[in-house]
């Protein structure tokens, strides 16, 4: 059976300012070169999980359906002055179910996008893809060809496949190898400096 902690424990110490900005997540997810890549594509997907957690109220988890057949669809879900569209167009199979989960940091900095299949790796062949958000400049982007379920793992597509702007990531034409199963984009909200 497990001990009781003690009723007179001191509560946790409450996050320092400087972990809650956008400063915070790229200084701990900036990647240093190709071999920090692994490393990079592991750290931001958990700071954006957290990130998450902590906007609990000002989090939005939508389901939608991603359909083959080669025509260009969009699935778009906006919190407050932030939006967040996924654009697309797919091949081969039968719909799969897919979701989008979108938040707003405690302190209002930073605005996330996820765009993912739950069930890990996506059996469809897209000849395109595109995640644009509104009201926030892109800070880092990342697009994997399997996602983290289970024993299997976040497998990130190769850099030269998918480009980021400031507002968008999409695939790069001629380059992109046809696989995604997930998106994730942390952008910085425009704020007053005092």
């Amino acid at each position: 059976m497990a001990a009781m902690a003690p009723a007179n424990r001191p509560p946790p110490a409450p996050t320092p300012p400087a972990r809650r900005s956008a400063g915070f997540l790229s200084k701990m997810a900036a990647p240093c070169g190709r071999s920090s890549r692994w490393l990079w594509a592991a750290v931001v997907p958990a700071a954006v999980l957290c990130l998450a957690v902590r906007a609990v109220e000002e989090a939005s988890t939508t389901e939608f359906d991603v359909r083959p057949g080669g025509e260009v669809h969009s699935f778009s879900r906006s919190l407050g002055d932030y939006t967040c569209t996924f654009t697309y167009s797919a091949q081969g199979g039968t719909n799969e179910q897919w979701q989008m989960n979108i938040g707003v940091s405690e302190d209002n900095l930073l605005f996330s996008c996820s765009v993912w299949r739950p069930q890990g790796k996506s059996y469809l062949f897209f000849t395109q893809f595109k995640s644009e958000v509104k009201g926030a400049k892109i800070e880092y982007a990342m697009a994997y060809s399997q996602a983290a379920v289970g024993a299997q793992r976040d497998i990130p597509l190769k850099q030269e496949e998918f480009e980021i702007t400031e507002t968008t990531v999409s695939h790069r034409e001629g380059k992109f190898r046809f696989e995604l199963s997930k998106l994730v984009i942390v952008a910085k909200t425009p704020h007053d400096e005092l």
